[in-house]
C-alpha cells in the first residue's frame, strides 16, 4: 500500500526524530568509539538529507531539532 504524502511526511519526521534522539543521547553504554562515530556519522547524514527536503516538504513541523543535531 503506497503512503499519501502527508503519511510519508510523518514517517520521514519520525525517523528524523529518532535520529534525532539517538544523537541526543550519547553513546550507547557496550558500544565502541569506532561504532558510535559511524552511528553519529550516519545519523547526521541522514539528518542533513532531511534539512535538504526543506520547509516546503515538512510544512509545519519544526525542523530546528534536526539542525542542532547536524551541529
Amino acid at each position: 500500500m503506497e503512503l499519501t504524502q502527508e503519511q510519508q511526511v510523518e514517517k520521514d519526521y519520525s525517523a528524523a526524530m529518532d535520529s534525532v534522539a539517538l544523537l541526543n543521547a550519547g553513546k550507547p553504554e557496550g558500544m565502541t568509539d569506532d561504532e558510535w562515530t559511524d552511528c553519529v556519522k550516519r545519523n547526521k547524514e541522514h539528518l542533513e538529507i532531511q534539512i535538504a527536503k526543506g520547509a516546503d516538504y515538512y510544512g509545519s513541523h519544526d525542523l530546528t531539532p534536526f539542525e542542532e543535531a547536524v551541529k
